[in-house]
């Protein structure tokens, strides 16, 4: 039950943010802007979307344990421990808000993929130990079989609003 909670409020976010969306649109009064900072997902997908309007809304790509480095080619880090794999990928994703001017606590949505949902307590305490203190955002616990490269057990998608 207390997923299917936790899913309608997924839904209700995602239905409140297409409206504003929407209406900003109609109005032509936003403007989309794509970001890349990490040399091997260049050319693969936007790391960053910032739509601004009244209010600017962030959308991060799925963030996982990928070396930035261009050296790696965006190798997987920790590929034996979800809980270190959890605490690097959130390090990036504050990163990445920094670089948009924001923060943690402008988090307001959060998808978080596991490959093994046995690792549900250490990936709960790793969010929870990261967002400390900020006020918590929506979130989905979503299991999957596979991730993007191998040795990826975690990704978290993020959207935040300035």
């Amino acid at each position: 039950m207390k997923l299917m909670k936790i899913a309608l409020l997924g839904l209700l976010g995602s239905a409140a943010l297409s409206i504003v969306m929407a209406q900003a649109a109609s109005t032509g009064s936003f403007k989309v802007e794509h970001f890349n900072y990490s040399e091997w997902a260049k050319g693969r997908f936007s790391e960053a979307v910032t739509v601004t309007g009244a209010q600017r809304f962030i959308y991060l790509a799925g963030v996982g344990a990928e070396d930035e480095t261009a050296t790696t080619g965006g190798a997987i880090r920790h590929t034996d421990d979800v809980y270190a794999q959890c605490k690097y990928a959130w390090d990036k994703v504050k990163r990445t808000l920094e670089k948009q001017n924001a923060t943690l606590g402008d988090i307001v949505k959060v998808t978080t993929y596991v490959t093994d949902m046995r690792a549900q307590p250490l990936v709960g305490k790793c969010r929870s130990e990261v967002l400390a203190g900020l006020p918590l955002p929506a979130h989905t616990l979503v299991g999957v079989s596979t991730l993007a490269w191998p040795g990826m057990m975690f990704e978290v998608d993020v959207t935040a609003v300035k």
